[in-house]
């Protein structure tokens, strides 16, 4: 039974935190990293396979030079330096989900180093994080672990093994020991693989979805008495895949180790899982270091030597990172540098940036994504970009407002109607009969009615009273059912009273 947890303020009071991370991208090529097998998700299971990543005795590996142009890509956008020669290597531990019983990785000789990432915090603070290296792998299989409570192997009758995500192309980033993020350790890292994902989509060498396990990070820890200590002993937390569950886990694992360390037991180097429903971790094995891998030289790939023209030329392809294209939105936009978190915090900039580019002007993006949207997904505990709406229907949407043909206040029952799936703004508007009263005719007859039921008004305005064209106003919109052009019936009001 494990101790009982410090909590987290008191525990980075008294320890120095320090967290490693290891991510792994499923990288978006059409076949795998070593044969011809379709590199897609999901599919009936062992139906992308081949005699290759099956590791049927006689066959032999060819490295996908795709795979190895997106590592070079992803390599040169994490500002590593991309080794001239590098070569693969055997991995030796037992895999249940991967055939041969070893893993085709890259040990001492990856093919990108020594690079780096600027993570922009949630208050707007920029925290650079080392990167040690990226490395080209193959992943691994999928185990489905049947009967038991919780889907894990303990406790379960049997498992399946689909040999589908076997041989999928992969880089593994790991970092150098991140120091110094105190107290913001588990938003370094959430902020951090956050940055990842946005990189290599950018970049377009991975779908980068974590729901589908396209990113996992393995998340290690450790704690300190000071800054200046040594390093402690620390935990690796397996295949979290979510942010949410990034910073859990590295909050929950900064409290155990200080309770651990509290009562004068030695933290155990370990594996640890992560629990979704509660935030803890439990343990796993123990941690395997280097030498229990046996690492040796893959003897069925040569070593690869990317021409250095086309490292060049991959470069000068790169597109503009996120952090630049925020930098230059932000000034576009002529946001506060508030707004502008907010906007990046919701997972809002990609919609606002579409929506302006279908001729909408910043302020009015921000407000259908930032208000009444943003309100709607809230409440149904969902990503902005998972309504059942898009940017180009927004777009089409203020485009109406815009041009009189509805008021805001009419646009939100619009909305509404995208989103039940009504079609888009133009065809709810005509389904629905929403369109702006602007009709002289129709509005002077409301005006009439709305000034004889109030029959004082008229002498208040003529003796320079204006607040009760407020109030006619109102009513003449009550009796449009909000379809009234309020401009123009403020002027037919202040027409008919001043006669």
């Amino acid at each position: 039974m494990e101790t009982a947890l410090v909590p987290y303020e008191d525990a980075v009071k008294r320890y120095d935190p320090v967290i490693g991370i290891e991510v792994h991208v499923e990288l978006s090529t059409k076949s795998k990293m070593f044969c011809g097998a379709e590199n897609t998700a999901g599919g009936e299971p062992n139906t992308h396979v081949t005699e290759v990543c099956l590791g049927l005795p006689g066959t032999l590996p060819v490295l996908n030079r795709t795979a190895l142009e997106y590592a070079i890509r992803l390599g040169l956008a994490l500002n590593c330096t991309i080794a001239p020669s590098c070569r693969f290597a055997r991995k030796n531990y037992f895999y249940p989900d991967i055939p041969k019983n070893y893993q085709t990785s890259q040990s001492d000789e990856p093919i990108a180093s020594d690079g780096y990432v600027d993570v922009i915090l949630d208050d707007g603070e920029t925290f650079r994080v080392p990167i040690e290296r990226a490395h080209m792998e193959e992943d691994a299989g999928k185990n489905t672990h049947i009967g038991g409570d919780d889907g894990r192997i303990h406790g379960a009758l049997y498992s399946l093994v689909d040999y589908n995500r076997a041989g999928v192309p992969l880089v593994e980033i790991v970092t150098r020991p991140i120091e110094g993020a105190g107290d913001r350790a588990p938003e370094v890292a959430r902020k951090y693989v956050e940055t990842l994902r946005d990189i290599a989509r950018a970049i377009d060498v991975s779908e980068a979805r974590m729901e589908r396990g396209q990113v996992r990070a393995d998340v290690n820890l450790s704690l300190r008495p000071t800054p200046e200590s040594p390093l402690g002993t620390r935990t690796e937390t397996k295949n979290v895949n979510s942010f949410r569950a990034i910073e859990s886990a590295v909050r929950y694992e900064v409290s155990r180790h200080a309770a651990v360390l509290d009562s004068g037991q030695p933290v155990f180097q370990e594996t640890r899982h992560f629990h979704e429903e509660d935030g803890s971790t439990s343990p796993g094995r123990a941690k395997s270091d280097a030498d229990d891998y046996r690492y040796f030289p893959e003897p069925d790939l040569v070593p690869v030597a990317p021409d250095p023209a086309w490292v060049e030329e991959i470069r000068a392809g790169l597109p503009e990172m996120p952090a630049q294209r925020r930098a230059r939105l932000h000034k576009a936009w002529g946001y506060t540098d508030a707004e502008m978190r907010d906007v990046v915090n919701a997972g809002a900039l990609d919609l606002i940036d579409a929506t302006t580019a279908s001729g909408v002007t910043a302020a009015a993006a921000r407000k259908w994504w930032m208000g009444e949207l943003s309100r709607i997904a809230k409440q149904g505990d969902v990503a902005l970009d998972q309504l059942n709406v898009t940017p180009q229907q927004i777009g089409e949407l203020q485009g109406l407002i815009d041009a009189g043909t509805i008021n805001d206040k009419i646009g939100r029952q619009v909305l509404d109607g995208v989103l039940a799936g009504e079609g888009d703004p133009v065809a709810v508007v005509d389904k629905r009969g929403l369109k702006v009263v602007s009709d002289d005719g129709a509005l002077l007859e409301a005006v009439t009615a709305a000034l004889a039921a109030e029959p004082d008004v008229v002498d208040k305005v003529k003796a320079g009273n204006m607040g009760p064209v407020g109030a006619i106003i109102g009513a003449v919109m009550k009796a449009t059912k909000g379809q009234a052009d309020a401009k123009r019936v403020r002027e037919l009001i202040l027409e008919q009273i001043n006669g």
